[in-house]
């Protein structure tokens, strides 16, 4: 090991340390090897050959020191959700078509009701009801 590594091995701890407490310095702060790079003065495939048990630690520490959730599993309950909502919004769609499909089985009883009973005078309807004008046959 060069009198180089050494130094780049610090550097890297610190960096480590600083992206973990939020307190970045030179990079954006993300939790990612090429922000670890940066941040602490290394050539990123340094970090990747060179150093790639820091680069192993690093994520280690990430997944065990913060409550972070991968990008994947954000997108995939994006996705229930949205799912969860469609699937809500069509539940309430199907039971206002039943309860359509009641009323109109039921005007349709009343209907033929009346036309099978033709001899029949109509009687008067509720305000909410039109009826229909007889057909002539």
């Amino acid at each position: 090991m060069t009198q180089h590594h050494p130094d780049e091995r610090t550097r890297i701890r610190a960096a480590m340390d600083r992206l973990l407490t939020g307190q970045a310095t030179v990079s954006n702060g993300s939790l990612t090897v090429a922000a670890l790079a940066v941040e602490a003065g290394v050539h990123r495939m340094a970090l990747m050959k060179r150093h790639a048990d820091l680069k192993n630690q690093f994520y280690e520490r990430v997944r065990a020191e913060t409550p972070q959730v991968p990008e994947a599993e954000k997108r995939l309950r994006e996705t229930v959700t949205k799912l969860r909502q469609t699937i809500a919004n069509k539940n309430a769609e199907i039971e206002e078509l039943r309860q359509q499909v009641t009323r109109l089985t039921l005007a349709s009883a009343v209907l033929t009701r009346q036309q099978e009973d033709s001899s029949a005078p109509l009687k008067s309807n509720p305000g909410n009801v039109v009826p229909f004008r007889q057909l002539e046959h």
